[in-house]
């Protein structure tokens, strides 16, 4: 093919000259040309994909053929290579694919074709000139980039008339410029959590990582090289069955493709909506997700392929099967494991078995909305549903030795009988102390602490506290506590105020405790 006159021997010195790490300045000073075409050299040795040495090495027509002349880039054969640019863009993508594989392909299929050096070239030229180069970075179903848009949107309370801002989550599929948004109440981990399991839900499928632009509900510290991911999120990844890899946060590049893709979400979302008035989160959703619809319809200037059709033909098989429910937050809590064989879960005030083996040790307790897992380096010990009922006590027997099975044998009747080894009075005041507890599991607790007061103080007194103590609506094991401490059961009691045991639903005759 004919090529652009050029003087090789001059190219031959700036590479030279390139080796020896001279500036473009000083090489046009040197070789006598313009320092613009020294530019336009150097760019054009470097799209070739090889060092300056190796060009160095080349002959002297395989230099000039770097260098395509104005009348191949008119024909025919041109044109008919143009055409298939598009395509090419979007085949790079696929994980594996090269230049060299498209190039394969295509002069298989061309007689008239270019050469592989010709090829990268003109591929080269074309990518620059459709400023889409970055993308070719990209593979597909390999990275969901997420942020949150810097402008907010708000919803109004139809009653009051507040404005409340609300936050806009923004989810970019590289590859294929496929986006996703929705609206959120905050950028808490929940937030970000249900957004991303959306996001996911909206693709159909899972990448092989998730970036987020080091956010902080999702990473716990910045980092250029190394961010800490929190734990949630980690989870979370691990859940779906990819990697969380935050974006280097000195490093404007990594946020590029996201940050153009919240501008646009500015242009043909928040724009559209401007006049719009909405009074709850759903409604501005349903909103957003029937404009998303649109843009993700309208076709890319660069390519004049429409997102969603990239997505479908090059990225959608490239995603991973997404799992069948969503990921639940998991919240973290450590624990020592207590002498009766349990664990204390504040949040909910509920008690969890763990196997005997591992009382007094300490554990970590994951749990999410509906399940508790407990942890013992790192190792699951034991996995419970979640109670959502307060004070309970949720139990596996095989977890508990011969000694802690006795305490399944707790109930009502069980502490108001061993009450009534110390006297009536105790046995009414036990029995009317668990009948007055939401649950009954707290209040054996407190009846066992009762009780217990017997190796601290004489029966008779006990029972004497108790006697003084059901003058009150209320029972505990503070009120009991405190009339010994203060030794107010050994004052005279005047006459006229001196408790009767009158019949009692919670008392039962003397027949019964033999």
């Amino acid at each position: 093919m004919a090529a652009i006159q050029i003087d090789i021997m001059k190219v031959k010195q700036l590479l030279l000259l390139k080796i020896q790490r001279k500036s473009n300045r000083k090489i046009a000073q040197a070789i006598g040309v313009d320092r613009n075409t020294v530019n336009g050299y150097v760019k054009k040795l470097q799209s070739s994909g090889r060092s300056f040495d190796e060009l160095l090495k080349l002959e002297e027509h395989e230099l000039q053929n770097l260098f395509p002349s104005k009348e191949a880039l008119d024909g025919d054969r041109y044109a008919t290579l143009h055409g298939l640019f598009p395509g090419y863009v979007n085949e790079l993508k696929s994980p594996g694919c090269t230049r060299l594989h498209l190039w394969h392909k295509y002069q298989q299929e061309h007689i008239d074709h270019y050469s592989y050096s010709q090829f990268c070239q003109l591929f080269s030229d074309w990518v620059e000139s459709k400023n889409i180069s970055g993308k070719l970075t990209h593979i597909a179903g390999e990275k969901l980039f997420i942020d949150y848009a810097g402008k907010k949107l708000h919803i109004v309370n139809k009653e009051t008339g507040e404005i409340r801002e609300v936050e806009v989550f923004v989810g970019i599929l590289p590859a294929s410029s496929y986006t996703y948004v929705e609206a959120s109440y905050d950028q808490t981990r929940e937030s970000l959590v249900k957004s991303v399991g959306n996001c996911l839900r909206f693709l159909g499928g899972v990448p092989q990582a998730i970036v987020p632009d080091n956010l902080k509900s999702a990473v716990t510290k910045s980092s250029k090289y190394e961010p800490v991911i929190n734990k949630t999120f980690r989870d979370m990844g691990h859940y779906y069955g990819c990697v969380i890899n935050p974006t280097r946060s000195y490093s404007p590049q990594d946020k590029a493709l996201v940050e153009g893709a919240v501008k646009l979400v500015y242009q043909r979302i928040y724009y559209e909506m401007s006049k719009m008035t909405f009074f709850s989160l759903s409604d501005l959703n349903k909103q957003i997700r029937g404009l998303l619809e649109r843009y993700n319809s309208y076709k890319l200037q660069t390519t004049g392929i429409s997102r969603f059709k990239q997505f479908v033909e090059i990225e959608k098989q490239h995603l991973s099967p997404l799992p069948a429910e969503a990921y639940q937050i998991k919240y973290y809590n450590r624990a020592k494991v207590q002498k009766m064989g349990y664990v204390y879960l504040s949040e909910g005030k509920n008690y969890y078995s763990v196997p005997y083996r591992y009382i007094g040790n300490d554990v970590e307790i994951q749990h999410t909305i509906d399940t508790v897992e407990i942890y013992y380096k790192k190792q699951r010990i034991a996995t419970h549903a979640k109670s959502h009922r307060g004070g309970s006590y949720t139990t596996i027997k095989d977890h508990l030795s011969s000694t802690h099975l006795y305490y399944q044998s707790w109930s009502r009747e069980f502490f108001v009988k061993m009450a009534a080894a110390i006297g009536m009075n105790t046995a009414v005041y036990v029995g009317k102390l668990i009948d007055q507890q939401p649950y009954p599991e707290i209040g054996f607790k407190r009846s066992q602490g009762i009780i217990s007061m017997k190796h601290q103080y004489p029966k008779e007194r006990v029972e004497a506290a108790c006697k003084k103590a059901l003058q009150y609506d209320i029972c505990s094991f503070k009120i009991i506590d405190n009339i010994l401490k203060n030794n107010a059961d050994l004052e005279p009691q005047p006459q006229q105020i001196e408790h009767e045991i009158k019949p009692h639903s919670n008392l039962r005759n003397t027949g019964n405790y033999k």
